[in-house]
């Protein structure tokens, strides 16, 4: 019994510090359930639109889903890269980094989605017509991978800074630690710089994979039938704006807070005491 009593504390400590975390004892999860239990209650009460938008839009919500999180991983990739490439001592390749962050992130996503989807096909063309290769003269657009790319590289640049502020906040000291004990400098970034980096920029990871579920709609304009494409079909066949925008946005806002919850979960998971 009196153990129990001591232990009582640490228990309650450990939600605090991320120790044990339940998805029950987040109170925000109940503004999940009430939005779906908004959806149903529009469904039963008025299946005509609110049910035939949402079989409508089932394919176009699968897109918009793989869109976003094959154009995150992708992210994480390039954006891992960018932020080493930004605190390498080779002038080559920090000038190379810092340019493309500079660049890309100075032009909009939807400008550069056009200009992927647009641009890129005839410059291959023409790159076709020089060389002699057929396969890049017939070459036609995949909507689908082009905007995966588009957000790849566009959101790519703002992960290279997310990485390199991660990996800046780490002591210089950890990584003359880890040299002294006979690391290489890539073993030192692995298994020492970039697991406390990773606590650091986890937040922001989150974030930004919200803020890219709701750019995922601008693939609309290049034409990707995600949700946003499928909710315009949807209106211009029934001339219902209202009805058809008011569902739209409610499948966003599941999508988009139950993102924010795992985000939530998983932070409080690595969570630690400094």
């Amino acid at each position: 019994m009196e153990k129990e009593k001591k232990d009582a504390p640490n228990r309650e400590l450990s939600f605090v510090t991320g120790g044990e975390v339940n998805i029950r004892q987040d109170p925000w999860w109940w503004l999940v359930v009430v939005v779906i239990a908004v959806v149903i209650l529009l469904v039963m009460l008025q299946p005509v639109p609110f049910k035939d938008i949402i079989v409508f839009a089932k394919d176009g919500i699968l897109v918009t889903i793989i869109v976003t999180v094959v154009s995150y991983f992708l992210m994480l990739i390039l954006g891992l890269f960018g932020g080493l490439g930004r605190l390498s001592n080779n002038k080559l390749v920090f000038g190379i980094s810092s340019l493309y962050v500079e660049v890309v992130r100075g032009i909009p996503l939807l400008v550069q989605l056009i200009g992927w989807y647009f641009a890129s096909p005839v410059i291959i063309q023409k790159l076709g017509l020089w060389t002699g290769i057929e396969a890049l003269i017939q070459y036609r657009a995949n909507p689908i991978i082009t905007a995966i790319m588009a957000i790849t590289v566009c959101y790519g640049a703002y992960m290279s800074e997310i990485v390199r502020s991660g990996i800046s906040s780490v002591p210089r000291g950890q990584m003359e630690a880890a040299r002294s004990l006979g690391m290489s400098y890539f073993q030192a970034m692995r298994y020492v710089i970039l697991p406390q980096a990773f606590r650091v920029i986890l937040p922001p990871m989150g974030n930004e994979f919200i803020a890219l579920l709701k750019d995922s709609s601008l693939v609309s304009v290049v034409a990707v039938a995600d949700l946003t494409r499928r909710g315009r079909e949807f209106m211009s066949a029934h001339f219902n704006p209202i009805e058809t925008w008011l569902m739209v946005a409610l499948l966003y806002l599941i999508m988009t807070l139950i993102a924010a919850r795992v985000v939530s979960y998983i932070e409080k998971r690595s969570k630690y005491e400094r």
